[in-house]
């Protein structure tokens, strides 16, 4: 019987390990994991950084005291999303109207257009986006500024430098508080065709506080703000034509006729979806929905939020066939324009 030698049987071994284990390092890395752990490895670290690391300033007038002070993008994008939403919905909710924020100032930027004699980009107010500082938010949530902050922060740190776009382009990224069940064509509100901003169904918004609302006042004050006269205590008028989101596209009444938008304006509707009933001296006006309807339903995000949808899925329902892009080119052109 032939015998085996030790030394022998130790090498083979040995060699073995130095062929395996090399090996078993380098497969995992070479296929397609290695995409996702490099992915897994980087993304914290783009989360990690504090929103004063921005890459240009964003120059805002102060309405209340009529001054102008400069905040890096990203604290801008958060004092925006803390006015405009509240902390209290889901953070993918935030996340999406950050997304929203980002691209509104970063498209402002870039159209070069500014305000108080070309000192600031964009004023506080809604004429541009709501803006609230962290000394303000302090006086406005007081004991709950600390979780409220942290919540908005994660939020924007975790959409930072992102942006909506459609053909390599920043979008008009319109959003409004509750939808009447479906969201409004751009055209059938403003002039403009827009085609990442057509109707969709937004059927959570019926749960949303801000769905139906009435409003009461007196026929003459109803004749006056419109510039017509009732004839007869059974006139309410027709409608004409509906739009694609089902509001009143026009109507006709007191032998005018008006847009839908004309009458929400005058009478300082919530929304263009509106019905009324007279009771004697009193027009009874009910709505269904709060705002513009165009665009991103914000109640309807928060309940898609809480179905378990993300902020990509979000944003892609209501801006239709967009992608999300990153903003540092589009800041280029912008800080180039100066």
């Amino acid at each position: 019987m032939k015998k085996f030698n030790p030394l022998w049987i130790g090498l083979s071994f040995l060699t073995l390990i130095a062929v395996i284990i090399p090996a078993l390092l380098v497969i995992p890395f070479g296929s397609s994991h290695e995409e996702t752990l490099l992915e897994e490895n980087i993304q914290p670290k783009q989360n990690e950084g504090s929103l004063d690391e921005s890459p240009v300033d964003v120059a805002v007038f102060r309405s209340q005291k009529k001054q102008v002070e400069t905040f890096p993008l990203e604290q801008y994008v958060a004092g925006v999303v803390s006015a405009e939403m509240p902390a209290e919905f889901e953070k993918e909710a935030l996340k999406a109207q950050a997304l929203t924020a980002r691209t509104y100032i970063v498209k402002h930027m870039m159209s070069g257009s500014m305000v108080n004699d070309g000192k600031a980009n964009v004023t506080d107010t809604v004429t541009h986006q709501v803006f609230k500082s962290k000394e303000e938010l302090q006086d406005i949530w007081g004991k709950d500024y600390e979780w409220k902050s942290k919540k908005i922060e994660e939020a924007v740190k975790e959409t930072a430098g992102k942006i909506l776009t459609y053909n390599q382009q920043p979008i008009t990224a319109s959003f409004f508080s509750t939808s009447n069940g479906y969201t409004e064509n751009s055209e059938d509100y403003w002039s403009e065709s827009l085609p990442y901003l057509k109707s969709v169904n937004s059927k959570w918004d019926e749960a949303s506080p801000k769905y139906e609302a009435k409003k009461t006042m007196s026929v003459k004050e109803f004749e006056n703000r419109l510039g017509i006269s009732l004839k007869s205590s059974k006139e309410v008028g027709s409608i004409l034509e509906r739009t694609s989101g089902n509001r009143i596209a026009k109507l006709k009444i007191g032998g005018k006729e008006f847009s839908g938008r004309e009458i929400r304006e005058k009478l300082e509707l919530p929304s263009s979806d509106f019905s009324w009933v007279r009771k004697q001296e009193e027009m009874i006006i009910t709505t269904k929905g709060y705002g513009h309807g165009v665009g991103m339903s914000q109640y309807g995000a928060n309940f898609m939020a809480k179905e378990g949808k993300d902020h990509q899925e979000i944003v892609k329902h209501y801006y239709q066939e967009v992608a999300i892009d990153q903003a540092d080119r589009y800041l280029n052109v912008a800080t180039a324009k100066k």
